[in-house]
């Protein structure tokens, strides 16, 4: 029933009601502030937080870059929205709290690289990294975006990941290129 309701969400969203519009903005708004306190940003950074998450959420509705979910529409804007306030905090030089836990909102962020990683007319090359990146674990996938997607540095991926040390991080980030090199590497052989 609930993914029923997403879809037909979504064929709204498309066909340009503000009902459906307003009401997805104002259901996730109150949640997704309360979420984003964690981070030690104004009220204000996080009002424009979430609106710049909605603002992309809605454009890849429209653009069709969305044509459906996997998961809640709660948690794909809790994705865009985590994204941002990482990079919101990069630019303020601020630390993310070690208290913070990135499953509690990131299930689905492979929805996030899955859509940017989706450009039209890939290469080849770029096909099998798509298809390779999905394949490792959560965690790699996590930190290969952080660091060449989000360009967080050794010691802010520590940070926010939570590792004992820049060294963990390092190690962890070299045996998930390996294991992507090899996998694109035993697809091309």
């Amino acid at each position: 029933m609930q993914e029923e309701q997403i879809q037909i969400t979504l064929e709204e969203l498309k066909k340009g009601s503000d009902k459906v519009l307003r009401k997805v903005y104002e259901e996730n708004r109150d949640k997704f502030l309360n979420f984003a306190r964690r981070y030690n940003l104004s009220d204000e950074e996080n009002i424009d937080v979430y609106q710049d998450a909605y603002i992309i959420f809605y454009d890849n509705i429209m653009t069709g870059k969305i044509e459906s979910f996997t998961s809640s529409i709660s948690t794909y804007l809790f994705s865009i929205g985590k994204y941002l306030i990482f990079d919101r905090m990069k630019k303020n030089k601020k630390k993310i709290s070690s208290e913070y836990n990135l499953s509690l909102v990131g299930k689905e962020d492979e929805l996030i690289t899955g859509i940017a990683l989706n450009e039209p007319e890939m290469s080849h090359e770029q096909k099998l990294l798509q298809k390779f990146f999905g394949t490792l674990g959560k965690q790699c996938q996590e930190l290969l975006t952080l660091f060449y997607y989000r360009g967080f540095t050794i010691q802010e991926i520590m940070e926010a990941e939570n590792y004992n040390s820049e060294n963990v991080v390092k190690s962890a980030k070299s045996r998930c290129m390996k294991t992507l090199k090899e996998r694109i590497q035993a697809q091309t052989d």
